[in-house]
């Protein structure tokens, strides 16, 4: 076990290291990354989408594709159209974490990050 602050933390197992770079590969996609920012905020249709990340139909299809095989994202039918929402509120609390990080760095505020080991 290794040490870190003086606390012990068991190394966690292969299969979930596997499945939170998979996780983390998904998100490393600026467009992807940006889609479920925007559902953090709500639900969402593909062109409201579309509109938003300024991306074109079909790609952001395909992104929502990917992110819904994974289970960050989910849909439901509201009439005709596809409505789109995030299936896992913790993706979008390390969303935000992320996010607001680099947001505090880039305006000189580190005082966060140094209370999370960075």
């Amino acid at each position: 076990m290794a040490s870190s602050g003086g606390a012990e933390f068991a190394d966690p197992p292969a299969d979930l290291l596997q499945e939170a770079a998979a996780a983390f590969g998904l998100l490393a996609s600026p467009a992807r990354l940006h889609i479920v920012w925007v559902l953090a905020q709500g639900e969402c249709d593909v062109t409201g989408l579309a509109e938003r990340v300024g991306g074109a139909l079909p790609a952001v299809s395909q992104h929502l594709a990917k992110l819904k095989l994974a289970g960050l994202v989910r849909s439901r039918r509201e009439g005709r159209r596809q409505v789109y929402l995030v299936d896992d509120p913790d993706v979008v609390t390390i969303v935000r974490l992320m996010v607001g990080q680099l947001a505090d760095r880039r305006s000189g505020r580190p005082e966060r990050l140094r209370g999370l080991g960075a």
